[in-house]
């Protein structure tokens, strides 16, 4: 079954982990069969550590109560156990490695690296070490002159783009973006305003200068991804998160209602 929305689901930004993943596969299956022989197209994972004490962040459920045998634990000297102190329970807080992937294209032969294909995450985008190793990423790709296409669907945290949001056209409004930096044109961004009320779009992917761009269809990610993620279940009696306001949101309950979803 298809999503009732015409493009991105803003319901599926819930279930991101398992979306991304999905897309990034898709998309690395979808790039390679366009790819002359000798480029090819992987994914790529880095490990991100969401951070307890940024605000806003990004929480996973990996809180471990813990009693007794924690490595490091604290053990009270004899000047301190003369007196009767209580005991309390030491609650680790535990902030896992997050794994994120992405797509490059690279040559095999000489392991030179041409295009990095990026679907981002709140944790791209919001205040922390997440988005300051992606920016790092960004700059280091950016002074390689390694193409760099950055693909934002989900609307969680201010856009995150090598391209800066201040720069971007005043009619360029919409809820999801799509960018795309040739790594020999230093001032030259391609920006792809995405609405909700639209089916995705296919953009073009630079490879080599001397090469023409391949297509990828973000479209087909998602329907692929909701499909074989079984998101027909979604319950899309509530609110999406982050909720929309205003117009946006009296359009999606005006289509959820038609879709017979509420």
């Amino acid at each position: 079954m298809k999503s009732p929305f015409p493009g991105m689901d803003p319901y599926l930004e819930r279930h991101w982990q398992d979306v991304h993943q999905a897309i990034c596969t898709y998309a690395r299956d979808q790039i390679q069969e366009k790819l002359g022989s000798d480029l090819v197209a992987r994914l790529g994972e880095r490990l991100v550590v969401e951070s307890m004490l940024d605000e806003p962040r990004t929480i996973y459920p990996d809180v471990r109560v813990v009693e007794q045998g924690i490595a490091g634990e604290w053990k009270p000297t004899e000047s301190t156990a003369t007196v009767a102190v209580a005991e309390p329970l030491v609650v680790k807080v535990g902030s896992d490695p997050v794994p994120q992937a992405f797509v490059e294209i690279i040559e095999p032969d000489s392991s030179t690296l041409v295009t990095v294909i990026e679907f981002l995450s709140p944790s791209n985008k919001l205040r922390g070490g997440g988005r300051d190793s992606y920016q790092q990423k960004q700059r280091e790709l950016y002074a390689a002159k390694v193409s760099l296409a950055e693909i934002d669907l989900v609307r969680s945290g201010p856009r995150a783009f090598l391209l800066p949001e201040v720069q971007f056209p005043p009619r360029a409004k919409a809820e999801y973006f799509a960018c795309v930096f040739r790594g020999w044109f230093w001032d030259r961004f391609e920006l792809y305003p995405i609405s909700i009320r639209e089916k995705l779009p296919a953009i073009r992917i630079p490879l080599r200068r001397q090469e023409p761009d391949i297509v990828l269809n973000l479209q087909s990610l998602i329907e692929q991804a909701y499909r074989n993620g079984r998101y027909d279940r979604l319950d899309y009696k509530q609110p999406c998160a982050p909720a929309l306001e205003g117009e946006p949101a009296a359009w999606v309950d005006e289509l959820l209602r038609v879709a017979g979803k509420r």
